[in-house]
This record gives C-alpha cells, structure tokens and sequence, in this order.
C-alpha cells in the first residue's frame, strides 16, 4: 500500500442539493457509485487536501493548521467553478472521521500519523463542457509512515523539461489534473535514479518551481532562508509554516524570491517540504548533465532544526504559535 499502512473503516460523504451542500454522513463503503457522464472523469473536475492527526505523548489528538486547509480547498472550488464548502461542514467531516477511526491513530514516539484526505468531485450526467450540477464531498483517511523510505535522509532530483502546471493555470490549487502531469516526469526521474523532479517555471525553465509535489526552499550561504515567487506554485501549509519558525523562532532572515537554477550553488542546503513529506533535504540536484551536491550531501544542519521544531509542534513537544492546532477531544 506504499505510503498508507492500511485502510480504515470509516469516512464521510456529503452531497450538493440544487447547489447547495447537504449535511452528510459517516458510512463504511469505501466505493463511490456515480454517473458514467459524470465530470471528475471527463473535464477532471476534482481537486483535494491533505492534512493529518497526530497523537501526542499525554494521548491528546491534534490537528496541524486545518484552517489553512478550509480556506485553500474553498480557493480551488472557487477556481473550478463549484460550490465552496461551508466551514461547519469542512470541520464536521473531519473530526467525525478523525473520532470513528481513532483507534487507528499511530500512537506517539514512532514518526507516524494519520493522514486525512478531504476531497470534493463533479458528479452526475454532463457531456457539455461546463461545471457540475452536482458535487459530492468527501474525507476518508489512513495512518501513514514516512513519505520516502528511511525517513529524514538527503535525495537526488532532477530537473524536467516538462510542465505541472501553466503561469496563469491551476499551479496555485489542489486540483487533481496537477498530479496527473506529473506522474510521466516522476516516472522518467525514478527510472532514471533519481527521488524525484525539480519542475522550473512553465514560461523560461530557468527557475525553480516546486519538487515534485512538494514546494522548494533553500538555505543560503549567508543562513537566508528563500522560497521560489511564481504564479504556478500551490501554496503550502508546511512551506508557510517553515517561513515562520525560520524567522520567528530561529532569527533567520526569510525571502520570497526568484531561484534561478543556474544559480542553485547559492544554497548550502536545499529541501522540498509538504504535508505528506513534511521535509525531505535535497542531495544533489541535476541540471542539463551538471550534479549540484548540498554541502556534504547529508541532511544540513539548518534543516535539521527546522525539522525538529516543526515535528515538535505536530506531536505536541513544543509549543505551537498561537492558533496552529486544533485539539480533537
């Protein structure tokens, strides 16, 4: 099953009612039955979130910034012409699966979690190319380990000629067609050796974008923290995150800015961060046949602290900012 560690017995589904969203509930069928016409499977209306639970040491469940989710699965809704999800909805179908499945929650001290997947799909006849009439929401969810086999380790990436996502296209959403063009790069990649891509920017290829599925960030030579400025970049939680505790809570500087490949030796360290990741430090990472290696090509000393403390606050051990995380009682 890969990342998963197994199935759990529980998820939630909700359905629109002349556009507006239904109050829904728990059901053991892992099986959606829809319509043949239906838009997830023709013009890819579908997108989704990733979140997770964690078990801290006293047994406490904790969710890591769920608002951030709330607001950017709304942001995607809004882009694929659907109707947004009310909050009280959002935060029901989470904690209600999050409660019926908790006895598969990885206990604390062991690096797992569990891993909640909201997503909402068009559903229902429609052969013109339009928006849904109809939409289903849904939130199942499954105890995860590490993203990459042997946890915090340094990997090689390559860059790709290849695109995920257009300037002015749907980069900034979670929407499912992103992934989907992705899947032909990585496999070309992890043929070839290699962890993963690096995608550049879909007008000049000449900086970087994100890794992988994952956005990118670096560490300078003078301990600047930067992450790429582009168009076509989904704005993530854990990158967010990283930039606060960099500069509130490390005293680095941090910067927004453009990260030219050609120019990838001003990093000392260098790393892809997401929920599923959380961060994976970068190795070495090839351009046009040239191999740039970070520092010693182990996991650099920077990484390591902000890995640390973002861990900390997922399993509790450290204080999070105010308003990072929900407790589930």
């Amino acid at each position: 099953m890969g990342y998963a560690l197994k199935e759990t017995e529980y998820r939630y589904r909700a359905y629109t009612k002349n556009g507006v969203w239904q109050v829904g509930k728990l059901t053991t069928d892992k099986y959606i039955s829809i319509h043949e016409g239906s838009n997830v499977f023709h013009y890819g209306q579908a997108l989704f979130e990733g979140l997770k639970a964690y078990k801290t040491k006293a047994g406490k469940i904790q969710l890591f910034r769920p608002d951030l989710n709330f607001i950017r699965i709304n942001e995607g809704l809004r882009r694929l012409v659907a109707p947004e999800l009310p909050e009280d909805l959002f935060f029901a179908a989470i904690i209600e699966v999050v409660k019926a499945n908790q006895d598969d929650i990885p206990e604390y001290g062991n690096g797992q979690s569990l891993y909640i997947r909201p997503f909402v799909i068009g559903q229902g006849m429609n052969l013109g190319v339009k928006p849904s009439d109809e939409y289903l929401f849904s939130v199942f969810c499954a105890p995860v380990g590490t993203y990459f086999a042997g946890g915090l380790q340094a990997l090689d990436f390559v860059t790709t000629d290849y695109d995920r996502a257009s300037a002015n296209g749907t980069g900034q959403v979670k929407v499912a067609g992103n992934y989907a063009a992705s899947l032909y790069p990585r496999s070309i990649a992890k043929s070839a050796g290699y962890a993963g891509v690096i995608y550049l920017d879909p007008l000049t290829h000449s900086k970087i974008d994100e890794v992988g599925a994952a956005n990118f960030f670096g560490i300078t030579h003078d301990n600047v923290l930067v992450t790429p400025q582009s168009s076509s970049i989904l704005p993530s939680i854990t990158k967010r995150s990283i930039l606060y505790i960099a500069e509130h809570m490390l005293g680095m500087k941090v910067e927004e800015r453009d990260c030219f490949i050609d120019n990838i030796s001003e990093f000392k360290e260098g790393g892809a961060c997401g929920t599923a990741a959380i961060i994976t430090p970068l190795k070495s990472v090839t351009h046009k046949g040239k191999v740039t290696q970070f520092g010693d090509g182990k996991v650099g000393s920077t990484i390591k602290k902000i890995y640390d403390i973002l861990v900390g606050i997922y399993y509790g051990d450290i204080e999070a900012p105010e308003g990072w995380i929900r407790e589930i009682k």
